[in-house]
C-alpha cells in the first residue's frame, strides 16, 4: 500500500510539472522555472510521504550529503557521456556543424532537472527501494531496470533495442548506485549528467526525443549500434557497455558496504533494505554518498 501512496503521489508532481513545461516551452527562462519547481516539489512531497506511509527519517533525500554527491554524480554523468560520445566520434559517428543555442541550454536543464529528480524518485527511491526489500537487491534490479526501459518504448523514434539499452546503461546502473551509496542524491546528478550533457552540450537525441537546440549543433551517422540511430547514443552498444561497467563496479561498492538485500525467506522479518538507508554511512566507503 505505501508503495502505490508514493508512487502515486509524486506521479501526480511529474504529470503536473510536465504539462507546466510543455505549455511553456517556448519560454526558455519560463521552462528553467517551472522545471526547478517540479524537481523541488517532488523531492518535498516524496519526503512527505516516506515520513507518513513509513513513520521514519527519510534518510536518502538527507539534506546534509546533497549538495556534494550530487556534484559527485553530475562528474560521473557528464564524463560518462563525453567518454562515450568521443568514441563515436572518433570512429566517425559524431561531428559538430556549429554552435547552437544559449537560450536552449537553459530550457534543456529546467527540463532535464524535473526529468532527473521525478523519475530517480519514482523508479529508486520508490520502486527499487520497496521491491528490493520483498525480492531482493539483484532482483529488483533487474525488474526495475526493465519496467525503467519499457516505459521509453512510447518515446518518439524509439524501438525495442533502445529501450533495452536504457534498462541496462540507465535502469540497472542508476540502481547499482542507489544500492551502493543508499542516497537518491548521487543518483540525480548522475542522471541529470548523462542527459543534460547529451542534450544540454553535445546537442544530441536523448532517448529518442528530440527537444530545444543545445550548445553544439551536431550529426550523429551511421550504424545503429554506432550512433544509436534516430534513438540517440543512448542505444550505442559504447554507451550499454559504459553502463553495464559502471553497474558492476557500484554493485562492487554496494557489497563491499554490506549494502545487498537478500531475497526475502518466507518466514524472515523485513526491514534490511529500511536499516540499510537508515544507517549512516562510514569511514572511506561513505565518500561517494557524503
Amino acid at each position: 500500500m505505501r508503495l502505490l501512496k508514493q508512487l502515486g503521489a509524486v506521479a501526480v508532481v511529474a504529470f503536473a510539472g510536465s504539462l507546466a513545461v510543455q505549455a511553456v516551452a517556448p519560454n526558455a527562462v519560463l521552462t528553467l522555472v517551472l522545471g526547478l519547481a517540479t524537481a523541488v516539489l517532488a523531492l518535498l512531497v516524496y519526503a512527505g510521504m516516506v515520513r507518513w506511509t513509513e513513520r521514519r527519517r527519510p534518510t536518502e533525500v538527507a539534506l546534509r550529503p546533497a549538495a556534494g554527491a550530487t556534484f559527485r554524480g553530475l562528474l560521473i554523468g557528464v564524463g560518462m557521456f563525453a567518454a562515450v560520445i568521443a568514441t563515436i566520434a572518433y570512429l566517425g559517428g559524431y561531428r559538430v556543424e556549429g554552435w547552437g543555442s544559449a537560450t536552449g541550454v537553459l530550457a534543456i536543464f529546467g527540463f532535464m532537472a524535473a526529468a532527473a529528480v521525478t523519475e530517480e524518485v519514482i523508479f529508486r527511491g520508490i520502486l527499487f527501494r520497496i521491491v528490493e526489500e520483498w525480492i531482493g537487491t539483484w532482483n529488483s534490479l533487474v525488474l526495475t531496470g526493465l519496467i525503467f526501459g519499457l516505459v521509453h518504448l512510447p518515446n518518439s523514434n524509439a524501438n525495442l533495442w533502445g529501450a533495452l539499452a536504457i534498462a541496462i546503461q540507465a535502469g540497472a546502473m542508476l540502481a547499482a548506485a542507489y544500492a551502493a551509496t543508499r542516497s537518491l542524491w548521487l543518483v540525480i546528478g548522475l542522471h541529470f549528467g548523462w542527459n543534460f550533457a547529451a542534450a544540454g552540450i553535445f546537442g544530441v537525441t536523448v532517448s529518442g526525443q528530440e527537444g530545444a537546440e543545445g550548445l553544439l549543433r551536431s550529426v550523429t551517422s551511421g550504424p545503429m549500434l554506432l550512433s544509436g540511430g534516430e534513438f540517440g547514443p543512448e542505444a550505442s552498444l559504447y554507451a550499454v557497455l559504459a553502463g553495464a561497467l559502471l553497474t558492476v563496479v557500484f554493485m562492487w561498492l554496494a557489497h563491499r558496504r554490506g549494502n545487498l538485500v537478500p531475497r526475502r525467506r518466507r518466514g524472515n522479518p523485513t526491514g534490511s533494505a529500511e536499516a540499510a538507508s537508515e544507517a549512516p554511512a562510514t569511514g572511506s566507503d561513505a565518500r561517494l554518498a557524503r
